[in-house]
């Protein structure tokens, strides 16, 4: 019996990757703590935070789930080139729809009447999301060659260009900080918008030998990929960034209707980073899973490993909470004022479940999508927005005048931050129910085999 994929084979595709993402997770700690030590902090905290990044993360849904579907489908060249045109061209269409809501009358709609922002963060939000434009383009394309990479096994690479995305943005914000004449949700944006853009022309270079070599000398699928097939597995998965994606602005509108509105929207990118470093490990292994799991012998090293960094993640997220370390990041690092610290610190607790959730699922998606079964992710998603949604309107509800808790005075930030805990959890368990069929598939590929059960020595 040949040995299973021993699982230092799934430590080294997925710790570049983790890397990747770490790095990715650092920029919007990096920026909130720029912002909040130039002029007007929580008036551009807010702008940026509750306006300009969920809005442009709103733009660019449709494309974000690129990485994925070219780590799963890129699997010759016929399949490569149909997939990068149908990017290009919603690159293109994205990038003027991202201009229309920044610069016509679709931004006071979407902005004041939509997420009901607050009359001071409106204009700093305009300028942050003008300056903005270029980052869907640029996203679409790094994520569709960095699935690759991936496919390719050059997982390193992506780490890599992080690093490069990282380089650009501390140059810029630097730049911004020492300049100090300038709106902080302006720098902010300027920085991570320059980022990815140098991002996307590393991974340009870095592709090349990979399209020139292993992908265009491999040999043609019997079964080439067609518009329909292609449709048939990225709508789901287009349909569920665009749900996932807009729980934010919905978020935002939420909290801009409870109390301490602006301080709530200026605590928010701080905690939502520090969520996103925590999360980073189990975003990662999303990939790991679509690449490994076409291998016999896979599924146990993958569950195995799935229970190290859940645990993992959740042993960090607690050290966290319980000790002085979290006051240290949000007073020390991301420079909030004493008021604000303490804000975020108030919430802290409440995240601790969604490291390990996010590992489970990645695992429960990754199998979905190496099943071609992307439905049941897109099910997922509906269900996070729908539990998301109703509890953030529950908690407006319920403090508005006349309400059952008028006067309670809860921030927007405690109930924000309630409703993210109680939607991944919902998420995660539909997950787990529509992967099931799709997990018995696997053992039993790798039952009959002839994979032992043992890993192999080396690693």
């Amino acid at each position: 019996m040949s040995p299973a994929v021993p699982i230092g084979r799934v430590a080294r595709t997925w710790w570049p990757l983790a890397a990747s993402w770490l790095f990715m997770s650092a920029e919007l700690p990096a920026i909130v703590a720029v912002v909040a030590r130039l002029p007007d902090a929580e008036v551009n905290l807010a702008a940026f935070g509750g306006v300009v990044f969920p809005l442009a993360l709103i733009v660019e849904s449709p494309v974000i789930m690129l990485l994925a579907a070219s780590t799963a489908l890129c699997q010759d060249w016929e399949a490569y080139r149909r997939m990068y045109r149908w990017m290009m061209w919603a690159g293109a269409v994205l990038t003027a729809l991202h201009l229309a809501v920044a610069v016509t009358p679709l931004y006071d709609l979407v902005v004041r009447g939509l997420i009901g922002a607050p009359d001071a963060i409106v204009g700093p939000a305009r300028l942050g999301l003008v300056l903005m434009t270029p980052w869907t383009w640029a996203i679409a394309y790094r994520r569709f060659h960095q699935g690759v990479l991936i496919r390719f096994g050059r997982s390193r690479t992506v780490g890599v260009g992080t690093a490069v995305r990282l380089a650009v943005d501390a140059v810029l914000l630097a730049g911004g900080y020492a300049w100090g004449g300038v709106q902080g949700a302006a720098v902010g944006a300027a920085a991570i918008s320059a980022g990815v853009v140098a991002e996307a022309l590393y991974v340009r270079q870095a592709v090349r030998p990979v399209l020139a070599g292993p992908l265009k000398d491999r040999p043609r699928l019997a079964a080439p990929l067609t518009a329909r097939g292609f449709l048939k597995f990225y709508v789901p998965l287009v349909l569920t960034s665009f749900l996932t994606l807009v729980a934010q602005p919905i978020g935002s509108a939420a909290i801009s209707r409870m109390p301490q509105a602006v301080a709530s929207l200026a605590a928010w990118p701080a905690i939502s980073g520090l969520l996103f470093i925590l999360r980073s490990g189990g975003i990662a292994f999303n990939e790991v899973v679509v690449a490994l799991l076409d291998e016999p012998g896979s599924t146990r090293p993958l569950r195995r490993f799935t229970a190290v960094l859940a645990a993992g993640g959740t042993a960090l997220t607690l050290l966290l909470a319980a000790t002085p370390l979290a006051g240290v990041w949000f007073r020390g690092v991301a420079g909030l004022s004493p008021e604000l610290a303490e804000l975020a610190l108030r919430g802290l607790p409440l995240i601790w479940p969604l490291a390990a959730l996010s590992v489970l699922q990645s695992w429960f998606q990754g199998v979905l999508l190496h099943a071609r079964r992307t439905r049941g992710v897109t099910e997922a998603v509906a269900v996070y927005l729908a539990v998301s949604t109703g509890v953030l309107a529950a908690g407006a509800r319920m403090q508005r005048p006349g309400g059952p808790f008028d006067g309670g005075e809860v921030p927007g930030v405690i109930v924000a931050l309630v409703a993210l805990a109680a939607a991944a959890l919902a998420q995660t368990a539909w997950l787990g129910w529509r992967s099931a069929p799709a997990r018995r598939a696997v053992n039993a590929r790798d039952a009959e085999s002839g994979v032992s059960n043992r890993p192999a020595q080396t690693s």
